[in-house]
Formats: C-alpha cells, sequence, structure tokens
C-alpha cells in the first residue's frame, strides 16, 4: 500500500512538474533569460517536491529510513522513465535529452533530481523536528 501511495504523490508532483515547465517556458524564460529561467525553475520545482513530500509522509505512511529511500528511488525512477519515454515519445532526440544533465545554460535538474531522491528522507526528519 505504501507504494501504491507514494506513486499517487508521484503523480501530484509530476502534475506540478509540467505546469512548472509551463511556467518556465511560457513566463521565466521570456522575463529572466534561459539562465535565471532554468535556475528559478529548478529552485521552484525542488520546492515543491519537498513541499509535496512534508505534506503527504504521514498519508504514505513509510516506517523507517530503508523505506523513506525506497519511496525517493521510486520517484527518482519514476522521473527518469517518464522524461526518457516522454522525450522519446514526441521526437526529441537522446542526446537533447541528455543535455538536461549538464548543467547547460543553468539547468539544474541534476540537483532536482538528487532532492527528488532525498526529499521523503528529509521532510521526514523535518517532520520529527518539529
Amino acid at each position: 500500500m505504501m507504494l501504491i501511495r507514494a506513486t499517487i504523490v508521484w503523480l501530484v508532483i509530476l502534475v506540478f512538474a509540467v505546469l512548472n515547465g509551463i511556467l518556465r517556458e511560457a513566463v521565466l524564460f521570456p522575463a529572466v533569460g534561459r539562465v535565471p529561467g532554468f535556475i528559478t525553475s529548478g529552485i521552484i520545482l525542488g520546492l515543491i517536491i519537498f513541499v509535496v513530500a512534508y505534506l503527504t509522509l504521514p498519508w504514505i505512511d513509510a516506517a523507517g529510513s530503508n523505506q523513506l529511500l525506497l519511496i525517493g528511488f521510486l520517484w527518482l525512477m519514476l522521473t527518469l522513465a517518464f522524461e526518457f519515454s516522454f522525450g522519446l515519445a514526441r521526437g526529441v532526440s537522446l542526446d537533447e535529452i541528455l543535455s538536461a544533465y549538464s548543467f547547460k545554460e543553468g539547468n539544474i535538474w541534476p540537483l532536482v533530481l538528487l532532492l527528488t531522491l532525498f526529499a521523503p528522507m528529509l521532510a521526514a526528519k523535518v517532520r520529527t523536528r518539529r
């Protein structure tokens, strides 16, 4: 049940990520340029992932750090599977997809992925300090 709930939460994160991408392309890039737009968008998405993890952890009901890491790993794998399959389905070349993982033009996507992996654990740590 925990992994099903974690997958549902990832779908929520996915919706926010798509909206963030729309914001980046439609507002941030025209307003501030590509480099600041990528950085701002990455920070926004990272915060969204953390907040969603923080708010949904009680519902997911993970027991301990191993399960929290498992959830983060699940989210990371689902994200990568989505990114590659959606990109390839849209006709984006593999080279272009992989370029997002190079910090090119300020794209902090690799850091967002790292946060995705550790967000459940970090959110749990913040929750226990309250």
